[in-house]
């Protein structure tokens, strides 16, 4: 980069991490320099950190969660309830739920939402596998946990046409969640509220 003070390297490392949530490019330009700065206590453990997450990381053949196996913790977890699916769009949800405790079931994370203006259709998206899930039986609710987003929204309706001739009880998170809200960045009381209050799609 032209008239820039770091070299290739840390450039590549400020561009890398400017691609991350919640990071610009003056963020990512502090957020290198501070890992330069402590370089033996927070740079190298983190690159190494990194290399073995990245070695490790599967994608649950079961559920679609990011985990060390297949199928994940949280799957092969014998407490959980399994007649309960919960459907998420993305693992940051899932998450998000498991942080505030207000589930138990078993999940199933569908890698995003509808949206014809990107090109994401049904086939892009993880829900064939879904509907295995509830073909094969032994689901008795599913919880349709979108964003309450246009395509959060839109996604669940047409999940909602799809798996109606199952026979399964729907339901969807209430009104707790914000129009326009994404559950990662909800606090734990609002999911715990929308998540008791939740009712028949």
């Amino acid at each position: 980069m032209a008239g820039s003070p770091a070299g290739q390297e840390i450039e590549r490392l400020i561009q890398l991490l400017s691609k991350l949530p919640g990071l610009g490019p003056r963020s990512a330009r502090r957020a290198a320099l501070a890992l330069l700065k402590k370089r033996e206590t927070l740079l190298e453990p983190l690159a190494d950190a990194m290399a073995k997450a990245a070695a490790a990381l599967r994608t649950c053949s079961e559920c679609g969660n990011l985990d060390t196996t297949d199928p994940c913790a949280l799957c092969r977890d014998p407490v959980r309830e399994t007649g309960v699916i919960c459907v998420v769009e993305d693992v940051a949800d899932l998450w998000a739920l498991e942080r505030a405790s207000v589930f138990r079931g078993k999940y199933h994370v569908l890698g995003g939402a509808l949206s014809a203006l990107d090109g994401i259709t049904p086939e892009r998206l993880n829900m064939p596998r879904l509907l295995q899930r509830v073909k094969a039986g032994g689901a008795t609710e599913i919880i349709l946990a979108m964003n309450a987003t246009v395509e959060g929204q839109t996604t669940a309706h047409y999940l909602l046409d799809a798996l109606e001739t199952f026979g399964v009880k729907i339901t969807r998170l209430a009104h707790g969640v914000p129009v326009g809200g994404e559950l990662d960045y909800l606090d734990e009381g609002t999911l715990s509220a929308a998540f008791k209050a939740r009712r028949v799609f």
